[in-house]
């Protein structure tokens, strides 16, 4: 019977983790003809009691393996540990705050042994969501779509079923500055998709900050794309040349006109203006810089501090 394993990345979920296996149980049952379910929860440096919640509840459930990771690494490097750690047939990541239905879990797994290599979990409706962040998120998918090499799927996240041929092409890319929405679409295959409304979170709070969403879309679209460069050789060209404009136009002036008053006012804005662009510029290349920086370190994505598996809690240290 193939295996498909749920990896859930949590950071201090310790009022979640139980109402999130209650609902995970009746599809586990459901799915129990077709495909074995097991969860490998990743804990991201939690400080509250999650690690314990779930080691109580591994005790009694042998399906349940947890990853402790030795700090909080961000979302992005602990999904990529739990796909590098899980041994599924297929994985579905998925968030322990049931914002991500479980139950559509059975279709994407009947997909799956259909054939389909990728099933895709897209959110047709996003009343869990304040106004601003649904406003926000479909602003991103519009510019980082505009910007990118290879798009991402709109109002898709984490959320879907990767084969495994899939998640060992993705383990293949060890890149330091992970988006991995991004990631996903790189490798490709044809993907299948099934859509859900999306809940108000069920318990707990969310640790995703508006300045945290706004990193990780910076990151995103720094990582996936080197457009904005080429969009500032471009600003760049026309500058130059209505800089040799404006000097001819100058030069010709002085030569049959003679020398104007000085303007200070048009003096102060030209340097204002070429200046702050200037400034833009070094900024967008410094990102891209910081990232080369941050690759030629080659530090390790993610260090395991323990590995915890089965109902009597075998330890498998290591990073």
């Amino acid at each position: 019977m193939p295996t498909v394993t749920l990896i859930v990345p949590v950071y201090n979920e310790e009022e979640s983790v139980l109402g999130f296996l209650e609902t995970l149980s009746p599809i586990i049952e459901q799915l129990s003809a077709q495909a074995r379910l097991d969860i490998l929860f990743v804990n991201d440096g939690s400080r509250d009691g999650t690690e314990r919640v779930i080691m109580t509840a591994a005790k009694t459930r042998g399906y349940i393996t947890l990853l402790n990771l030795s700090r909080n690494f961000g979302k992005e490097a602990a999904l990529f540990a739990g796909m590098s750690h899980a041994h599924g047939d297929a994985v579905i990541p998925l968030d322990v705050d049931l914002q991500d239905p479980p139950q559509i879990i059975v279709e994407m797994v009947l997909r799956w042994i259909a054939g389909a290599k990728v099933v895709n979990a897209r959110r047709s409706r996003r009343d869990g969501d304040s106004r601003l962040k649904t406003v926000t998120a479909n602003a991103f998918y519009r510019i980082f779509n505009a910007l990118a090499d290879q798009p991402i799927p709109h109002d898709v996240g984490d959320f879907r079923l990767f084969d495994r041929e899939v998640v060992d092409a993705i383990c293949q890319m060890g890149e330091r500055t992970r988006f991995n929405k991004a990631l996903f679409s790189w490798v490709g295959f044809e993907a299948e998709e099934v859509t859900f409304d999306r809940p108000a979170r069920f318990a707990g709070k969310t640790s995703w900050s508006y300045w945290k969403l706004w990193k990780l879309a910076w990151d995103g679209i720094f990582a996936s794309s080197t457009v904005p460069l080429r969009i500032w050789t471009y600003i760049g060209f026309f500058l130059a040349l209505a800089s040799l404009i404006y000097s001819l136009v100058v030069f010709i002036r002085t030569l049959f006109f003679g020398v104007d008053v000085p303007g200070y006012a048009s003096t102060v804005i030209l340097i204002l203006i070429f200046g702050g662009m200037n400034m833009f510029a070094l900024g967008i290349i410094g990102e891209y810089v910081g990232r080369i920086y941050t690759e030629v370190q080659q530090r390790p994505i993610f260090i395991v501090r323990s590995h915890h598996r089965g109902p009597q809690g075998e330890d498998e240290d290591g990073a």
